[in-house]
């Protein structure tokens, strides 16, 4: 299994839908909040050059936020990525 990371907020709505698909998939994660934390945030905006909440990572690569791994999904290459070795 990939490690999945997500950089979140704890009132954006992306952050939570994108965290119910991974819940959902039953697959761990590593949350890291950005809320207040400059540090945080200038890290996940570095890492994936986005500026915006959720950036998720899976297995070192950013894939962008909610709207993109939901497309995965949709496209039935979501579980291909989580699963890759």
């Amino acid at each position: 299994m990939q490690e999945i990371i997500i950089y979140t907020t704890t009132w954006c709505p992306y952050c939570i839908r994108a965290k119910m698909l991974l819940d959902h998939k039953q697959v761990e994660y590593t949350e890291i909040k950005v809320d207040g934390d400059l540090s945080k945030r200038q890290e996940m905006t570095r890492l994936s050059g986005g500026h915006t909440v959720p950036q998720i990572f899976i297995g070192g690569t950013p894939i962008g936020g909610c709207d993109e791994m939901f497309a995965l999904e949709h496209q039935g290459k979501l579980d291909e990525l989580l699963s890759a070795n």
